[in-house]
């Protein structure tokens, strides 16, 4: 299944093709590249011609940003009752990934279904928008990242949300030492939205890679499952799992708890074309007791 949001105002997916896409971040335009955009573009060169920025690697990760026309260092964007900042960065995410406002609606459906307020475990959160999403519905995240300014940048985003007072806990650190101290302490968590990179290292310098980390993970997950879970998400952007695979993975982490599993890609739809651009895999749990 491949599942995209329909609810965006401030972003669209305008054309892609030839190993790029060309994207509106509320009043601006920018083209990125994409692997997976293998077909042709389907606007005019003169479309593309008009973007305000277009990113071009020097590297596997990271590269250089050309301005076409002065921007601003970062702007505001909106989803729904959220509001975050989004800033062109060296890797060419500019702090939202917007496949990912399915799952936030998802999270806000498990969220307002559950009998009593959900704990969250929010780990590689980013700019925390999923875990906005959560804390917006009423449960209390706890918000994992290695990198301070990912969190210091989610907190920003929390504010002008205006959800500074919500019960979120912002933390620096590294998600499987994390998850192993929870243990440790006997924390208890109804749900958990997993967001791992293909390659990255933790607050101390921690190395983590998707195939022999996130087995480990998912090991200290079902340590720290409470009695009656709500729902579990887990997104991967990265070429070094099947979706098979990562429907095992979650599976066997939840055989002890009665609820349905979902599977697929995630994308979005493309304004100038009836068809989609595949983003990443997902696996989804939710409860059905």
């Amino acid at each position: 299944m491949v599942l995209y949001p329909t609810a965006w105002e401030d972003y669209a997916l305008l054309d892609s093709g030839g190993g790029q896409k060309l994207e509106r971040f509320s009043a601006y335009t920018l083209i990125r590249p994409d692997a997976n955009a293998l077909w042709q573009p389907t606007l005019p060169r003169r479309e593309w011609d008009a973007a305000d920025a277009i990113f071009q690697l020097s590297a596997p990760n990271n590269g250089v940003w050309h301005f076409r026309r002065k921007l601003p260092t970062r702007w505001q964007m909106g989803y729904k009752n959220l509001r975050f900042w989004v800033q062109p960065t060296p890797f060419r995410h500019v702090g939202v990934f917007p496949e990912q406002a399915a799952h936030w609606d998802w999270l806000a459906g498990c969220i307002a279904q559950a009998e009593a307020p959900l704990r969250l475990l929010s780990l590689f959160g980013y700019t925390g928008l999923a875990t906005l999403a959560a804390a917006a519905s009423g449960a209390a995240v706890a918000h994992v990242d290695a990198s301070k300014k990912a969190v210091a940048w989610a907190r920003e985003n929390a504010a002008l949300s205006h959800l500074a007072d919500r019960p979120i806990r912002w933390l620096v650190d590294d998600a499987l030492k994390f998850a192993a101290r929870e243990v440790r302490r006997g924390a208890r968590y109804e749900g958990f939205i997993l967001d791992p990179p293909p390659f990255g290292h933790g607050a101390g310098g921690e190395l983590w890679t998707f195939d022999k980390s996130m087995p480990q993970l998912m090991a200290l997950i079902r340590q720290l499952l409470s009695d009656k879970p709500r729902c579990v998400v887990i997104t991967a952007y990265t070429a070094k799992t099947t979706l098979p695979a990562l429907r095992r993975l979650l599976a066997e982490t939840m055989a002890d708890h009665n609820g349905s599993i979902e599977a697929g890609e995630l994308g979005l739809r493309q304004q100038s074309a009836a068809r989609t651009l595949p983003t990443a895999l997902y696996v989804r749990w939710r409860t059905t007791s």
